[in-house]
């Protein structure tokens, strides 16, 4: 896939921007450079004929910048009609330093025009039946360099989730499934917080895109999965890389203060707008101040959590903290599903079941330089009802 589909999803749409108020371009500066880290942006301003990139590198040059070691990656123009009636321009030509993230940046508008209609089977009427068919992923980090990038974690969930849409319509030849659920676990950017900052370099995009990238991809997946089944719900939970705001090493503002169920919500407020075509479909995100959610899947009580509150391995310990206070929905659990550690991972503790899916991006650099691994990633489906989730299955 090429970057287009990255460009084309976090496409947005702006108003040509207007010439600046109060400036006479005759009598004001015709030149001028702005350096930003690896940014630069040379602004001219003057008679159309005069205000070409050549000019705009000629004055990057005589500013003591080399032309070679800047990359041009964007441009913004605007006309007005002189005091002598000629036509006047003001350009701004924006250049990155060569081996920059930013000079790397995926084309967005390619990346957007990746996420195309499911074209898989139709249902003249949607199918209803007492098993449930989940779909669960999470930790695509959106926005980081790592791996094969934004583009290839996108190619890879929207084919993903494809894939997910065809399996349910194979196993609706064995099951009466009648309710599909997706469980969005967490860290579906790679935003700017989690590190304190020391992410910045390694993430092209900036936050809008990342958030507008994942709204797109659960769009996605609405289209996808509404015209499929009696029942669909998607529920999402708060990452660490998708807080909205730390302060200092940790602190937070509200703990459902996050980009990941924003996303979310943003795409149940669109799906108000079609009754008729969505009305069906439920969407849930935590409570205030909280984590997780719980809900009831064909009979099956489901938790869903990202991961990042309990250390590795632990996650046995977490519930039955958590099931121990009667307020909690978790005493009912019987399926917990929750992403954060990247790899596959399946525990049963007597009828209770957890699952966690793989990471969707491809591999954590750190990771990698750190154990030696690298990713296999994907999303699991699962057929459930009353408390039993036997048929589990890795998309890749």
């Amino acid at each position: 896939m090429s970057n287009e589909l990255l460009d084309e999803l976090l496409a947005k749409p702006t108003v040509t921007a207007l010439p600046g108020g109060g400036l006479d371009p005759e009598r004001h500066f015709t030149k001028q450079v702005e350096v930003s880290g690896d940014t630069a942006q040379v602004t001219v301003r003057g008679p159309a004929e005069d205000v070409t990139e050549d000019a705009a590198t000629a004055h990057l040059r005589s500013q003591g910048l080399d032309p070679a070691v800047w990359v041009a990656s964007g441009f913004r123009s605007s006309e007005w009609t002189m005091a002598n009636g000629e036509t006047g321009v003001s350009a701004r030509y924006t250049y990155t330093r060569a081996g920059s993230p930013e000079a790397e940046r995926p084309n967005l508008d390619e990346l957007f025009a990746a996420i195309k209609p499911y074209e898989g089977l139709v249902h003249e009427s949607r199918p209803q039946g007492d098993h449930g068919f989940l779909v669960l992923l999470g930790d695509m980090q959106f926005g980081k360099i790592d791996g094969d990038g934004a583009a290839g974690t996108l190619d890879r969930t929207i084919d993903c989730l494809n894939k997910a849409a065809d399996l349910y319509s194979e196993y609706s030849s064995r099951f009466e499934l009648g309710h599909i659920h997706v469980g969005w676990l967490g860290d579906h950017i790679e935003g700017f917080v989690s590190q304190g900052g020391a992410n910045v370099w390694r993430t092209p995009l900036t936050l809008t895109e990342q958030i507008r990238l994942t709204r797109r991809v659960m769009l996605h997946a609405l289209l996808t999965f509404a015209p499929m089944a009696e029942r669909v719900s998607m529920a999402a939970v708060p990452g660490n890389h998708g807080e909205s705001v730390r302060f200092g090493k940790g602190g937070v503002t509200r703990y459902d203060d996050s980009q990941d169920t924003e996303s979310l919500i943003a795409v149940a407020d669109a799906a108000k707008l079609a009754p008729e075509q969505f009305g069906h479909v439920e969407f849930y995100v935590p409570e205030t101040d909280e984590l997780t959610v719980t809900l009831n899947v064909a009979g099956t009580v489901v938790t869903h959590a990202h991961g990042h509150q309990w250390r590795p391995g632990k996650h046995w310990e977490w519930w039955r903290g958590q099931a121990f206070n009667k307020a909690s929905a978790m005493h009912q659990a019987d399926l917990l599903v929750a992403g954060h550690l990247h790899h596959e991972f399946i525990d049963t503790d007597g009828p209770r079941t957890f699952i966690q899916p793989p990471a969707m991006e491809s591999e954590s650099t750190w990771w990698r330089h750190a154990k030696g691994t690298t990713g296999a990633p994907g999303l699991v489906v699962a057929v459930t009802k009353d408390g039993n989730t036997n048929l589990k299955e890795v998309v890749r």
